[in-house]
């Protein structure tokens, strides 16, 4: 396990705690603002905007990267957790983090939220802006680049959309005199490989304890195919919940409003 960083966002009263987890080559303030609305919301909680292993400003570079070894890296933080750590809001990659977190939690949470992160395993998407097309592209530049305009310049040259360049280039770091990009690249495609290799939805359809598990599905999105909708919907019930919103795979980003209001139907009060 290693030692994560982490921004707090506190509740006026908190009572339980709940940790946000980004997705692949993100960092936890990516769910900043989601993070905030709900703990305004529900001032009885605190939120935790974590950075994953390898990611942000947590340790980079460790040794045998794995969807189960992020997972317990947060169920470490959660061991000195003031107010207890009761659920974890993942998108993507975060995601399935929180559902292997809790497959290994001997029952202390109650409530996972996963952001389109489809629970089952597949072949891992390429191609287009996908994230393996993505780490591919870094892998294939030199580096240190001059300045942080040079790195987008680059990245939209290589064909993917400046959005996403400039959304890359927050994880830049001072190298040389210039910048690099900070992630390790060979740390990132493990995690994702075993993001894609690893089946959870045992854990979905058999919530261990008296665990509550809430799939949000971006309906625009390609993460969940027509037979993975299905199987989801087939779930739906008291210890599991489902919820197509107006969205992309950025469903925080496309319809903040919508995921708001699920968290806020699905999540308790205190």
């Amino acid at each position: 396990m290693v030692e994560l960083a982490l921004e707090r966002i506190e509740g006026p009263r908190p009572l339980k705690t709940i940790a946000f987890l980004h997705g692949i080559l993100g960092s936890g303030g990516n769910l900043r603002t989601i993070a905030r609305r709900f703990v305004a919301a529900r001032p009885r909680w605190t939120a935790w905007l974590v950075d994953l292993r390898g990611h942000g400003r947590s340790p980079k570079g460790t040794p045998d990267p794995s969807l189960e070894a992020a997972a317990r890296d947060v169920l470490d933080l959660a061991t000195r957790a003031a107010p207890p750590l009761a659920a974890m809001a993942g998108h993507s990659f975060g995601g399935k983090v929180a559902l292997e977190a809790l497959r290994i939690a001997n029952g202390s949470l109650e409530h996972v939220l996963a952001i389109d992160s489809m629970p089952g395993a597949r072949e891992p998407l390429r191609g287009g802006d996908s994230a393996l097309a993505v780490i591919e592209t870094l892998e294939s530049l030199s580096h240190p680049f001059p300045s942080k305009s040079a790195f987008v310049e680059a990245i939209m040259a290589a064909g993917h959309p400046r959005p996403l360049a400039l959304w890359l280039a927050l994880s830049l770091e001072r190298s040389d005199g210039g910048v690099r990009f900070a992630l390790d690249l060979r740390e990132v495609r493990a995690l994702l490989l075993d993001y894609f290799a690893q089946d959870l939805w045992p854990v979905v359809e058999h919530p261990p304890d008296d665990a509550r598990v809430h799939l949000v599905i971006g309906d625009r999105s390609s993460s969940y195919s027509a037979a993975d909708r299905a199987r989801a919907r087939a779930l739906a019930g008291d210890r599991v919940t489902v919820d197509l919103l107006p969205a992309d795979h950025l469903v925080h980003v496309d319809d903040p409003d919508g995921l708001l209001r699920v968290m806020l139907e699905r999540l308790p009060i205190s």
